[in-house]
């Protein structure tokens, strides 16, 4: 049933395409900018949006009518938008007031961390290798998530701030790099099935 091999092959796909240490500078960023999350809710969010697509991804977009590639297209957009913010230093996110500065949810959860190009991962995991396994993999993931998460205050103290301004630019760069990929390959795939 469970297979170490696996497991370890689940989780390493996983942790490079949520790249959670790639994307510390990216939440450093948000923080600056008073933007509020609770490590426990962001984690807790996004294994509900990894569980819920390895059961049934397919059928969530296709109950919504959208297709894989356009979900991909959606969350490449989000993310462009978060790497120009870096490189700009201009804050184009806004938080409802009603709610308050909480971005838990968005842009945290989704698309940083359980985004478009996870969800498709776990979906394609699916036609590979066994549920228990993907499961594994994807706590195994959730656990070194949520203690980055929560070791944030401890990274950003051990990093100047011309270090943090100088990494801030450089992801801003690559996210916005990740962003106009992540379109692309949606765009040729939907055009092809056009």
């Amino acid at each position: 049933m469970f297979s170490i091999a696996d497991i370890l092959s689940i989780s390493i796909s996983l942790f490079a395409v949520i790249d959670i240490v790639g994307n510390i500078p990216v939440i450093l960023s948000m923080k600056q900018k008073q933007l509020q999350f609770h490590p426990g809710i962001a984690t807790a969010f996004a294994a509900m949006l990894m569980i819920a697509f390895l059961f049934a991804g397919n059928t969530l977009l296709s109950l919504m009518g959208i297709d894989v590639q356009s979900f991909a297209i959606a969350g490449s957009i989000v993310i462009f938008i978060i790497g120009i913010e870096m490189i700009l230093g201009r804050s184009f996110f806004k938080a409802d007031p009603e709610v308050g500065k909480s971005g838990s949810i968005v842009p945290l959860a989704f698309p940083l961390l359980a985004g478009a190009g996870t969800l498709t991962t776990i979906i394609s995991l699916r036609a590979v290798y066994s549920v228990p396994n993907i499961i594994a993999g994807i706590l195994i993931n959730l656990v070194i998530m949520y203690l980055t998460l929560i070791s944030l205050d401890w990274i950003e103290a051990k990093l100047s701030k011309n270090t943090l301004s100088a990494m801030n630019k450089f992801f801003g760069v690559l996210l916005v790099a990740i962003s106009v990929k992540i379109f692309t390959n949606a765009v040729i795939v939907l055009a092809k099935n056009f």
